[in-house]
């Protein structure tokens, strides 16, 4: 299979390693080191795909992750959609196809959008299809959407994965610049964490024929990439990008095919000191009729096709430019036997050290392209002169257009620091910095490798701004953004109605959205709307740059693996006591192990129950609360941070006194529930449940970072050092007497939710009066080497007391007789305080608090809401299951309610429940009623309180 375009020697690749691939059903070779797009053109494939909105034919125009013209999807094993073709590595039995063509794109049905263009401009599906009903277009519409199909299964092997590592500086970018700062960074002994997005190191010296000190630029290259091979504190990452710049210098690298069997690509969270933002620059397309056509390329792409992949992307090339660059692309291309044409400069007057490196080129200053000649390839090109003077056509199957540099200030701006309009370089510039960070090399706008390396030979840069051709009788359209077929015309039109913003322009047009984030097109939109508004670009500004910078998975981000993983179950120092005396043990959440009951022999589980709760109702009981999640928070801002993060006041607390609490989420729902107790004037502990341990933390850690980094607030997590017995029941406070203790246990002097530290049984203890069964009940917390021989001595002391272990499911049904709400159960995630009957926990007299608002709008926009309430069954022997819905007199229609708890009250000797009703409040004493599959169960609507609804007992 001939490679006609591809040069007998030259480029970074293998030609001892031929690769084999299909593109579209067609078989074509390639080499090792080869991408698809250098390997497409490598076989003379010049239409690769079709436009997003016009379908129109489209080539390769860039060579890297600036491509906006060739998206493909990738079959089989690869299956993955929408990757630019340059950014594809070639590898043997790759099945690529272009999108959003059919049949193909040499013949794609929907370019019949190009008759159409005139009624679908920039806009029109915000006018449109609005009679007689959406929904009669929105399935044509839905088809249309979108480029290529998402994978229909994960790939067959492998697995994602994430790393965190922290690092004194993190170096975006392995080019001339990136690599002179981490050697410098690595000399010093610092940690270093560099990342590039390529296959190798070099950046744009990979592209070009430069010389550092005399020598090749790839020897200093290589002599750079060795030496910090050799630094221990250096870790080197190609093929990995840093697409995200988060808050506090936390970087999102994700790394592709990293050098690990089995992972796909691992995605790396850094921590930085300092970050090195050396991205290097992009550069940009020049603006005139018919700019997207197959062999319209960049020009710096052109010269690296040939000096990196051997490969000539034609054989007569015109050169279409307004900056200096371009000359050394002349020189290059010319030198490896392609035919330049011409060199078409918008430049009335050309720098004489560029026109040096071109004395065998004809150079026409002062001229543009007015047109080109070629539907799916280039064919010529017309040279237009702007003083004056006659049209040309100049015959050629290839047009490099260098519209200027923009450095790559994505990452700068995701890191909240401003930019400023360089006149010198016509770009946006990097100015002052938010975080600790700084840009080196092009990003910062030295575009000349004498600026970033010593010794670095380079020919000085200049250039006069080009935002778009305007020439008489200019005919097609031409594009600014070719990624989403943005057009001249699609701005001007934004502007007339009235969209003068340039983010206002960016979502009306889609300039600059996607996967293409600005990269090519965004400048000349930026420069299309100051020409047409009469200002200069500065006041114009720039759109948000947003990550990712480039595409990323979703296995990437989410770093899961797949298949079978081991999580070890979280043990107490009892779970062994637990399984001896026969408990049944459940997972309880954040993968705990507790015991669910215990079982004499011949008893089943409600048999076992029933005994156990009539202990702590009639006795004692004891269970263990060590898989509670405790929090230790110290600092002088905690008081405020916990009026915050709750929905009542704490900060008014005493020390050695507690409150209980609702947290709640910004949307205003129920994230947790607990109690926070004061230990001295600046300590606090809080506890939560145990299965939300984890998102507690994390929620509140998020708001310390993000939201009050200068509040004085740290966060310990304590679950796993202090373990406790929670002893309950009316003779609680006799066996804890019993145990010993240097506590007051008095009423008097231990009222209900206060805490007091001292000696129990002999051991250090923090004891808290807390109750979640309705009862008397000490929280007796010790550190997890006393908790064994704590929890013998409650069982022999408590023995002559009755005391019984008790397990969950007991816990259950004594929280639902008092009427205490279960996340998971009450708290569904639709309800809110109100709804539970918990208006109190919600403060009036504080001025703000997170949800509030939230509560507030949910609430004042009317209609029914599901409210907490209690529900009897006709039959005292009726189990009602759990989750059940209630339905209007029981009939099979919409419900109005839902089942969330039933069990055996040993307290009214009959089954007992809670339910969500609507307007349930206002329903108590009504009849309800329970629809099974067969069978209908009326049922009392009551108060969710069937025990000591006064709370006196826990109290006492």
């Amino acid at each position: 299979m001939a490679q006609r375009n591809r040069r007998a020697s030259g480029g970074r690749i293998d030609r001892n390693r031929p690769l084999h691939f299909t593109f579209n059903g067609k078989p074509y070779e390639g080499f090792k080191g080869d991408t698809l797009a250098s390997a497409l053109l490598a076989n003379g494939i010049r239409v690769t795909a079709r436009s997003f909105k016009y379908h129109r034919p489209r080539g390769i125009m860039g060579h890297g992750v600036e491509e906006p013209a060739t998206l493909v999807e990738l079959d089989g094993e690869d299956a993955s959609g929408n990757r630019p073709a340059t950014t594809v590595p070639l590898r043997d039995g790759l099945s690529a196809r272009s999108v959003n063509c059919w049949p193909s794109p040499e013949f794609d049905l929907g370019g019949i959008n190009q008759l159409l263009s005139r009624f679908i401009p920039a806009g029109f599906y915000y006018k449109t299809f609005k009679w007689p009903n959406w929904h009669l277009f929105e399935p044509s519409i839905r088809r249309a959407a979108g480029l290529a199909a998402a994978p229909e299964s994960p790939p067959a092997s492998g697995h994602f994965e994430a790393r965190n590592a922290h690092a004194d500086v993190l170096i975006a970018g392995a080019g001339p610049a990136g690599l002179q700062a981490a050697l410098e960074a690595g000399r010093a002994g610092k940690r270093v964490f560099l990342a590039d997005e390529g296959t190798e190191a070099g950046g744009s010296l990979l592209n070009r024929n430069l010389s550092i000190g005399g020598r090749s630029a790839l020897d200093w290259v290589a002599d750079a990439v060795a030496e910090l091979r050799g630094m221990e504190k250096v870790t080197h990452l190609q093929n990995a990008t840093v697409w995200a710049y988060r808050e506090h210098n936390l970087m999102i690298v994700n790394e592709r095919e990293p050098e690990l069997d089995g992972v796909l690509e691992r995605s790396w969270r850094v921590r930085a000191g300092e970050v090195v933002i050396a991205t290097g620059a992009t550069e940009r397309a020049m603006v005139f009729g018919d700019n997207d056509r197959p062999g319209v390329m960049l020009a710096s792409s052109v010269q690296a096709y040939v000096n990196r992949w051997g490969v000539t992307p034609g054989q007569r090339v015109v050169l279409f430019t307004n900056n200096n660059s371009v000359y050394a692309v002349a020189a290059d291309l010319a030198a490896a036997g392609m035919q330049v044409e011409a060199i078409l400069d918008c430049r009335k007057t050309v720098p004489p050290e560029a026109l040096n490196l071109v004395p065998d080129i004809p150079v026409h200053a002062a001229t543009v392209v007015g047109d080109v000649r070629g539907r799916k390839g280039v064919r010529a090109v017309k040279a237009v002169p702007v003083t004056g003077g006659a049209d040309r056509w100049i015959d050629c199957d290839v047009l490099g257009c260098s519209g200027g540099w923009n450095p790559t200030v994505h990452l700068w701006s995701q890191s909240r620091s401003t930019l400023r309009f360089d006149e010198d370089l016509a770009a946006f510039v990097p100015d002052e910095a938010v975080q600790k960070c700084r840009a080196v090399g092009a990003a910062v706008g030295d575009l000349t490798l004498d600026r970033i390396v010593e010794g670095g030979e380079d020919m000085a840069y200049a250039i006069e701004p080009l935002w778009r051709v305007n020439v008489p009788g200019q005919r097609g359209k031409a594009f600014l953004d070719v990624q989403n077929d943005v057009s001249v015309s699609d701005v001007r039109l934004a502007l007339r109605e009235g969209y003068d913003n340039v983010e206002h322009v960016k979502r009306y047009t889609t300039g600059g959205m996607g996967i293409d984030q600005g990269k090519t097109g965004n400048i000349n939109i930026i420069g299309t709307v100051a020409m047409q508004k009469g200002v200069p670009l500065q006041k114009v500004g720039t759109t948000t740059f947003r990550s990712p910078y480039t595409p990323v998975s979703f296995g990437a981000i989410g770093g899961l693996r797949e298949g079978w993983r081991l999580f070890p179950y979280r043990h107490t120092p009892v779970t062994q006591w637990n399984k001896d005396n026969g408990a049944v043990m459940y997972e309880a959440g954040a993968r705990w192990r507790r015991p669910g009951y215990f079982p004499k022999p011949g008893e089943g589980l409600q048999e076992a129950v029933n005994r156990e709760c009539r202990a702590v109702r009639e006795g004692v009981g004891v269970y263990d609360g060590s898989p509670l999640g405790t929090f230790e928070l110290k600092g002088r801002d905690v008081p405020k941070f916990l009026d915050f993060i709750y929905s009542n006041i704490m900060s008014t607390l005493k020390p050695g006194d507690g409150r209980y609490g609702l947290m709640l989420s910004e949307d205003g729902l129920i994230l947790d529930d607990g109690v926070a107790f004061r230990l001295d004037d600046h300590r606090w502990m809080i506890s939560t449940s145990t299965g939300h341990a984890d998102a507690v933390n994390q929620h509140m850690e998020k708001l310390l970072q993000t939201e009050f980094p200068d509040w004085q607030v740290l966060i310990t997590t304590v679950t796993s050092q202090w373990n406790n017995a929670t002893i309950c029941g009316p003779k609680a406070r006799e066996v804890l007497q019993a145990l010993g203790s240097d506590i007051d246990l008095s009423p008097e002097a231990f009222p209900f939710m206060s805490f007091r530290e001292g000696t129990v049984a002999g051991f250090p203890a923090r004891v808290v009066r807390v109750s979640f069964t309705g009862e008397l009940s000490y929280e007796v917390n010790v550190a997890p080497r006393h908790m064994a021989a704590l929890w013998d001595k409650v069982m022999e002391v408590g023995a002559p007391f009755g005391i019984l272990p008790v397990g969950s499911e007991s816990s259950h049904v004594l929280r639902v007789e008092k009427g205490f709400l279960s996340l998971g159960h009450e708290v569904d995630g639709t309800v809110d305080a109100y709804d539970l009957g918990m208006g109190w926990a919600m403060s009036k007299k504080k001025p703000d608090y997170l949800g509030k608002r939230s509560v507030h709008l949910r609430r004042s926009g009317g209609g029914t809401r599901r409210e907490l309430v209690g529900i009897l069954a006709d039959d005292t022997n009726r189990q009602i299951p759990e989750g059940a819905p209630l339905t209007p007199g029981g009939r099979k229609e919409a419900t109005d309610g839902l089942v969330t708890a039933c069990v055996w009250s040993v307290v009214n000797n009959r089954w007992v429940g809670l339910a969500l009703l609507e307007d349930g409040h206002a329903r108590l004493g009504e009849t309800a009623h329970v629809r099974l599959k067969d069978d209908v169960i009326p049922v009392t609507v009551t108060k969710p309180v069937f025990h000591d609804p006064e709370g006196k007992l826990l109290r006492s």
